[in-house]
């Protein structure tokens, strides 16, 4: 949630592949949704750019999945990000949010309180092929 401030409480950077990509919520004045970044683009210029109220001292349930070939991501429980990622390049936004690179969560201008952080490894159709 979105203790005090005015941008991004969550920026929650992750693998991909063999680089990294953050999920941007409440980012560029408190109401940007989306990943960082896509070609070269960062949330505010993707396909994945959602812009949305968060209310500050609300708790969201944030949800992000990484697969081979995709990238989604919820709020609540409403899918905002489902991007195929075959022919995209993929990398973080310069700046800051980098020192998060392999996996990190961070704020910007902002306090942010996190809870109930879970994190796990789901195997695909094809996992027993690549034991």
């Amino acid at each position: 949630m979105r203790v005090s401030g005015s941008d991004f409480f969550c920026g929650l950077t992750v693998p991909v592949k063999d680089s990294c990509c953050s999920l941007i919520v409440g980012g560029w004045g408190g109401s940007l949704f989306g990943i960082s970044s896509l070609d070269g683009m960062d949330a505010s210029e993707n396909e994945t750019t959602k812009f949305m109220n968060f209310e500050q001292g609300r708790w969201y349930r944030l949800r992000l999945r990484v697969t081979e070939k995709r990238i989604e991501a919820w709020v609540d429980n409403e899918k905002l990000v489902n991007v195929d990622t075959t022919d995209k390049r993929i990398t973080v936004r310069p700046g800051d949010i980098e020192m998060s690179q392999p996996f990190g969560i961070a704020a910007w201008q902002t306090t942010a309180a996190l809870r109930e952080i879970r994190m796990r490894r789901v195997e695909g159709p094809d996992s027993s092929k690549k034991r």
